[in-house]
């Protein structure tokens, strides 16, 4: 169901609502994100927990995880009970309560610090899972069937998350990692109070009644039964599987990217040349530059699908592209622990870090917006939530797979010993992976019945100049 409004720069004004939203939303996350692990591995007397590198990246993979997997219930909510925009709300203020949590002084908690701790993750686990589908749902509801600007309106909106996971590592990580590490704990959970009041002070205005019911409750046609009560068809069956395929095929992506909270913000830390001038730049910055590449990257290749237009590759193909990049992210990481020679002592240049994320982050253009705007497009409408569970459900896997990865760098010398291993696995797998996407990809896109195809559009309802939104 769409809302018609004015546009700007090409599509509904409502979009850039949820790009601002998702956004703020970004900046509480990554920046959370980019200190977790360097805050449980730092000692007590520098304030953290001191906890060994694989128990760090062991938590942070069933964190992660859980992060990923709380959107199936979360989407069945929406889909059933609440509607996308009071779940957002909900999942929103869940999550500044659990930033906040975890920005309390240990102090504080005495002897039930880490208790305090976890029950902070928790929080966020929740509110992510109430937030994160619905939020990408609504994006999708303001285009109609077979609409071109649905891949490219899915590319802007990953810009806004992205914009805050740039600005995330740099303000929070600087404050965890340079000041307090509770402090950058509390920058975070103030970004997210400022997204959850963008929402509600604009989101009637550009809108409308989009998610406001249950999607599962509306009325297909006047008169007849609603959607929730009708069996799937053939078609609807098909482009299920669809989903399921590509969001299973989804994970060996994620377990490649999902390393650069984990196991790559540990060798930044470990063995990377962090000098600038003289000055050591906080780990934790290094996880702004995947963000900044989305940031310059994501119009370009926005512009490139919209440029193909029906001559763009379809969904699968971009899936197989994304799996190839990760192939080549990975070996960069490969050639850095050549050039450490087994040297635990040796440091080595930001460039291959900064390189490893330049290719990821072109894999990420490739399946992440794309897997959005795949879902959007081809779910039955009762379980469009649901099936946007289903893929975050999937990166849950990936985050909890790429934790126990990750995990296998070890300690000290066993680090220089294992990375080698570890980067070549994820190369391999990437390629691999990628070669076989491409020889499904045309019975995936038979599957599909159309619906990358603009000539099935539905018509829109023309307004007047009455019924549009003003700038």
């Amino acid at each position: 169901m769409t809302h018609q409004s004015t546009e700007f720069l090409g599509h509904p004004k409502g979009l850039f609502l949820l790009f601002g939203t998702e956004m703020w939303e970004r900046f509480s996350y990554y920046g959370m994100r980019a200190i977790l692990v360097l805050y449980l591995v730092a000692t007590v007397q520098e304030g953290g927990f001191g906890w060994s590198n694989s128990e760090a990246l062991a938590l942070y993979g069933w964190f992660t995880m859980a992060v990923y997997l709380t959107p199936v219930l979360g989407g069945w909510i929406a889909d059933n009970v609440l509607g996308q925009r009071k779940s957002i709300i909900i999942g929103g203020l869940l999550m500044a309560a659990g930033h906040f949590t975890l920005g309390t002084p240990q102090e504080v908690f005495g002897g039930g610090a880490e208790n305090a701790f976890y029950i902070g993750l928790v929080l966020l686990c929740c509110g992510n899972g109430m937030f994160k589908p619905n939020i990408s749902t609504l994006v999708g509801d303001l285009y109609e069937q077979g609409d071109t600007r649905r891949d490219g309106a899915f590319t802007i909106f990953y810009m806004g998350i992205n914009i805050g996971a740039f600005v995330a590592p740099l303000v929070v990580g600087y404050v965890g990692e340079k000041i307090d590490w509770q402090l950058g704990f509390i920058c975070a959970g103030v970004g997210m109070l400022i997204s959850v009041a963008m929402q509600l002070a604009l989101a009637k205005k550009y809108l409308g009644e989009i998610g406001v019911k249950p999607s599962a409750h509306h009325i297909a046609v006047a008169g007849e039964s609603s959607a929730k009560d009708k069996p799937l068809t053939a078609e609807e069956k098909d482009r299920v599987k669809v989903i399921v395929i590509m969001s299973v095929i989804s994970i060996v992506f994620w377990v490649g990217y999902e390393q650069g909270g984990g196991l790559l913000n540990i060798y930044a830390k470990d063995f990377t040349d962090l000098n600038v001038l003289g000055w050591e730049m906080p780990a934790s910055w290094l996880q702004a530059v995947s963000a900044l590449f989305v940031i310059i990257f994501a119009p370009v290749f926005a512009s490139l699908w919209i440029k193909l237009g029906d001559k763009q590759p379809p969904s699968p193909k971009k899936f197989a592209y994304s799996l190839i990049f990760v192939g080549v992210g990975f070996l960069f990481m490969m050639a850095a622990t050549l050039q450490q020679g087994g040297d635990i002592n040796a440091k080595v240049s930001v460039l291959y870090l900064i390189m490893t994320y330049l290719f990821l982050v072109f894999g990420e253009l490739c399946i992440s917006p794309i897997g959005l705007s795949l879902v959007s497009k081809i779910a039955p409408i009762k379980f469009l939530s649901l099936l946007m569970g289903v893929w975050f459900a999937c990166s849950a896997i990936a985050n909890k797979v790429a934790g126990l990865v990750g995990g296998m760098i070890g300690e000290g010398q066993e680090q220089i010993d294992n990375a080698f291993g570890i980067f070549a696995g994820l190369t391999v797998s990437g390629f691999v992976a990628g070669i076989l996407v491409f020889f499904m990809a045309d019975k995936l896109v038979e599957w599909m019945h159309g619906a990358e195809d603009k000539s099935l559009a539905e018509p829109k309802v023309e307004h007047s100049e009455l019924d549009q939104d003003p700038v």
